[in-house]
């Protein structure tokens, strides 16, 4: 078993560290509130480490789940960062979605400090984190991924390298757009069916069986109908993210005409107080009188 630091006990990082420790390996911990540390380890046993640099010394794996790229910068090259303490031949895996420059940026300075860095944005939202099912999208080199798979695998049920430092986070950047324009498809095909008077559980039971089929459907139609939004993924993160997939498509030349249409819906939503519903609240707009 190793000997591992997991840095930020958020939504996500909270059961992700804990499926680590059920797995055997030896955790610390760090996060910014440190009650929330204190919590965890009172659930999981482990340590808790005042800052990320003395959660990761001596270690030889350490992750991180935090906000946004300021964060993970902090979390990293801060000057009680991780970089600042980590053994040669660590490997830290960010499984924050931040955006691909950083990843790069991060990738470069742990080279030249003698240690590894993956990205390892998921998909799978608290319920995946919390079931140890996520899917893991990694950017970096093949031999600190085959070294860390296993450990992502207490957590990740598809962990899969895409290709060089960055391509992680680039391909989670796929899957946002992909799942905002199945939310806003979803959201009006339930508003036009409740329109229409239809049993919308009964029509979802039926075309979630054929082409429309897809994890939203399943997973967040119902509650849709019911209008209920207080789970799952926030109206606050996916604008978070969408705001690096239109800087990435900016600098890369991707019309993204569909992705910024909804999220200015989104914005929306934030303007109506829905900023930590879920996702799933796009249809909140729709049948809003």
């Amino acid at each position: 078993m190793a000997k591992v630091a997991f840095i930020g006990l958020g939504v996500m990082g909270f059961p992700m560290a804990g499926h680590l420790a059920a797995a055997g390996h030896e955790v610390t911990v760090y996060n910014r509130n440190q009650g929330k540390a204190e919590e965890w380890a009172k659930l999981h046993g482990g340590q808790v480490a005042p800052t990320p640099a003395e959660a990761a010394a001596q270690q030889e794996y350490v992750f991180s789940c935090v906000g946004d790229d300021p964060d993970v910068i902090e979390v990293t090259l801060g000057k009680s960062g991780a970089f600042q303490s980590m053994s040669s031949e660590t490997v830290f895996v960010d499984h924050t979605t931040a955006s691909a420059d950083l990843a790069r940026q991060l990738a470069s300075e742990a080279f030249k400090k003698g240690f590894h860095f993956l990205d390892g944005p998921v998909s799978g939202g608290q319920a995946g984190a919390e079931n140890g099912v996520l899917t893991v999208m990694c950017g970096g080199e093949q031999e600190a991924f085959n070294r860390a798979k296993p450990l992502m695998e207490s957590y990740g049920r598809a962990v899969t390298l895409i290709g060089q430092s960055g391509a992680g986070q680039l391909a989670k950047m796929v899957n946002q757009i992909c799942i905002a324009g199945l939310v806003q498809g979803l959201s009006e095909g339930v508003n036009f069916g409740m329109k229409a008077g239809l049993d919308m559980d009964v029509v979802l039971g039926v075309i979630s069986k054929g082409a429309a089929q897809s994890w939203q459907m399943e997973n967040r139609g119902s509650t849709m109908v019911q209008g209920e939004f207080d789970f799952g993924f926030a109206v606050d993160w996916m604008r978070k993210d969408l705001r690096i997939v239109l800087q990435e498509g900016e600098r890369n030349g991707a019309r993204l005409p569909t992705t910024a249409l909804i999220d200015q819906f989104y914005k929306n939503v934030q303007q109506d107080g829905g900023g930590r519903w879920d996702t799933s609240s796009l249809i909140h707009l729709l049948s809003k009188d």
